[in-house]
């Protein structure tokens, strides 16, 4: 794992992401609301994606009231998602786009913390489909019009936790722990592919609804906000980052 430090004067262009197309998971709060406002911001088509249209629908209301391009709403949830369901996706997204030219996963499930004694397997089987599993399905089935782009680029996000992993956190930390299994094979395969870079991210301790489950009543003005990691995110999905891949990196430095 690498720590990736972001120039503290890295400017993103406002056109940095101009007639790209962006596919965010989990966009309806958090990072991947935060992600797909600062895409849209510098010129990119985001496609929505999230388990609940309301919210969705309120990302998609403030791109418009940005004057952004306009977005592009895909709600579906990761828990029962099919194979079908992603293939369908893809299709509907090379109809109306032809290609992909990023795609970028925030969407994460958490329950609660608690000792592995006492997970049951049902949550173990869901943290898995959502955190592990969903983020490979779509991305396969995203391939084909992720090789149709001139540069693309994936973004799988992981978690502190599941860098280094710490007694309560169980199935989450596993199932954010395969990332990086995920992302070292995956990288093997398309070595002598030019066009398509992937990356897993570690954004580290973040004013996330996540985050206030997980510690509540921490002063959240000592945490980074989303909007500070969007940036990092901005300049991974851009075409300024060609030369990064195949690498876990933490945003999590001093």
């Amino acid at each position: 794992m690498e720590n990736f430090v972001l120039p503290a004067d890295y400017q993103p262009s406002s056109d940095l992401l101009k007639d790209r197309v962006i596919l965010i998971t989990g966009a309806g709060q958090g990072l991947g609301k935060a992600t797909a406002l600062a895409c849209a911001k510098h010129g990119a088509s985001v496609i929505l994606h999230g388990r609940n249209t309301k919210k969705l629908e309120q990302t998609y209301d403030e791109i418009a009231a940005a004057g952004c391009p306009e977005a592009t709403i895909f709600p579906l949830d990761l828990v029962s998602a099919t194979d079908k369901d992603f293939e369908h996706m893809a299709q509907a997204l090379n109809q109306q786009f032809g290609r992909l030219d990023g795609l970028l996963h925030c969407a994460a499930w958490l329950n609660s913390l608690r000792p592995l004694s006492l997970e049951p397997l049902d949550d173990w089987l869901k943290l898995l489909r959502v955190n592990l599993a969903a983020p490979f399905a779509l991305t396969r089935a995203c391939l084909p019009l992720l090789h149709k782009s001139a540069s693309a680029s994936v973004v799988f996000t992981s978690e502190t936790h599941g860098i280094t992993p710490k007694a309560y956190w169980g199935g989450f930390a596993v199932s954010k722990f395969a990332l990086q299994a995920l992302l070292e094979i995956w990288s093997a395969e398309l070595s002598n592919v030019d066009n398509i870079r992937m990356n897993v991210v570690v954004p580290g301790p973040m004013a996330s609804p996540q985050r206030a489950m997980t510690h509540p009543g921490e002063d959240k003005t000592k945490l980074k906000s989303p909007d500070a990691v969007a940036r990092a995110l901005l300049y991974l999905l851009g075409d300024e980052s060609k030369s990064i891949s195949g690498q876990t990196l933490n945003l999590d430095h001093p």
